[in-house]
């Protein structure tokens, strides 16, 4: 048997599953913790990364291994290789007035959605070196490479020690805000715009089924990706897909041969794993409007479901903008969630546990329609994330999606993607993996999303009260 290991080294944890490369059947598996924060030393990642591949049985048979990690962030390494400062992670926020500045100087934001696809916001790593150049300007000299969580673990993985030996691919690359996932090239004059004239070197882009190289024991080290991508690939998306995931934030991207251009900023113009494009657009509200929900009722999350289930489609006229931690998409950072429609007939437990999950269910679907907007045909969704176990979520979600969502079987799907792309790199061919799939149906409910939308827009200050939004 032919193993290949996977690796998702996320925001919280590293995951390591070890797989059949015929069959992608996992044969062991195991995970280590990173710890808290939105600064961390790389050495964490790879300190998670050791004990988790020791966990899981070491490469012991092992031919290849590719590495996902969480996307944006901003690792500066010296001409020596070394580590300039804690890294910054994607949710690390200190960069946002950065992020501004950056669109102001390249004449707003249609022109990064010309440029690159991606407007900046405080995520993406073109914020955080500008942040970086004004105000730790000895650390930004420092610098002699930029580059991002999965690429630094790479090269650590392949053994190196020279700065010239950084690869990435475009999937993560997609994400940095200097490079154009359309054209496959690094914008090194955005990257100097970001730098304040300053032009690290940069990793090199590694194809989706190539080799970025060897460990020093001779296993195969594939090109990596970003966790979003990678995501996407150990679930089979294909073209026509959309991936909606209610985790800790709710995220839908869908598998396209276009490249969006979003001079709003919402879909962010993203490179898949295959050689394709992910468009994708990310909300600040997800699963945890379920728990808080349930808590402000007094019940736990299963009776929680079970209230949802047993209130009518609609809620009796109930609706939730789920807006608890501000939003991102629509961009209002500042606002706050609705609940509105309550008479003396739909003010219970169970009306309010549904309209919170067709709120929340809502706001994906509004997602998939900005991917839409760019000119991206979607067919089919996948539902996937901790909020998909939920039996409510899955019971309505299907009737606010046009009535039909396919929800994959459990599993790692991150650290399986690549998995499947360590496959690729030593067989020179993609494995078709089996993924098992629950086709879940509901009569469609399209009045639902078009209240919640009339409500959202109202809220947002988009439309007056009463006037239904264009759609």
């Amino acid at each position: 048997m032919t193993l290949v290991a996977g690796i998702d080294s996320s925001t919280q944890s590293c995951k390591v599953v070890i797989c059949d490369a015929r069959t992608g059947a996992v044969i062991r598996s195991a995970s280590a913790p990173h710890p808290p924060g939105t600064e961390v030393h790389p050495d964490h990642w790879w300190d998670a990364l050791c004990a988790a591949v020791s966990a899981a049985g070491g490469f012991d048979g092992v031919s290849a291994v590719s590495v996902a990690g969480q996307q944006h962030g901003m690792v500066c390494l010296d001409s020596s290789g070394q580590v300039v400062r804690d890294a910054l992670l994607w949710n690390d926020i200190r960069s946002s007035s950065s992020a501004a500045d950056l669109v102001d100087d390249l004449d707003g934001p249609a022109a990064w959605a010309e440029a690159v696809g991606v407007v900046p916001v405080a995520a993406i790593t073109a914020a955080k070196l500008r942040w970086l150049a004004d105000n730790e300007p000895e650390n930004a000299d420092a610098t002699a490479a930029v580059c991002l969580p999965h690429d630094w673990l790479t090269w650590r993985l392949r053994g190196c020690t020279d700065i010239a030996r950084l690869t990435t691919d475009r999937s993560d690359a997609s994400g940095t805000g200097y490079f154009d996932a359309a054209s496959g090239e690094y914008r090194k004059d955005l990257l100097e715009l970001a730098f304040h004239g300053r032009r690290p070197a940069l990793p090199g882009v590694v194809g989706p089924g190539d080799r970025a190289g060897t460990t020093p024991s001779g296993v195969v080290v594939g090109a990596g990706a970003g966790d979003n991508a990678a995501a996407a690939l150990g679930l089979h998306a294909r073209g026509g897909d959309a991936v909606a995931s209610l985790g800790t934030s709710g995220v839908v991207c869908a598998v396209s041969d276009t490249a969006p251009s979003d001079p709003a900023g919402l879909v962010a113009g993203f490179a898949d794993a295959t050689g394709r494009h992910l468009p994708l657009v990310c909300t600040l509200n997800g699963a945890p409007v379920l728990a808080s929900t349930a808590k402000m009722l007094g019940v736990d999350l299963d009776e929680f479901a079970r209230l949802a289930i047993s209130a009518e489609p609609g809620a009796g006229g109930l609706t939730m903008v789920p807006w608890f931690a501000g939003e991102r998409s629509p961009n209002l950072p500042d606002a706050s969630g609705t609940l509105t429609g309550i008479t003396a007939g739909n003010f219970t437990s169970a009306s309010i546990a549904r309209a919170a999950i067709e709120g929340l269910v809502s706001s994906l679907v509004y997602c998939r329609e900005k991917i839409e907007e760019q000119g991206v045909h979607v067919d089919r969704v996948l539902l996937t994330g901790g909020g998909a176990k939920s039996a409510a979520v899955r019971t309505i979600a299907p009737a606010l999606f046009g009535g039909e969502v396919e929800v994959p079987s459990e599993g790692e799907h991150v650290a399986l993607g690549a998995a499947r792309q360590a496959a690729w790199a030593l067989t020179g061919e993609l494995p078709e993996w089996d993924v098992p799939r629950e086709t879940l149906t509901a009569p469609a409910s399209p009045e639902v999303y078009d209240r919640y939308r009339e409500i959202a827009d109202t809220v947002a200050g988009v439309v007056p009260a009463g006037v239904s939004p264009s759609r």
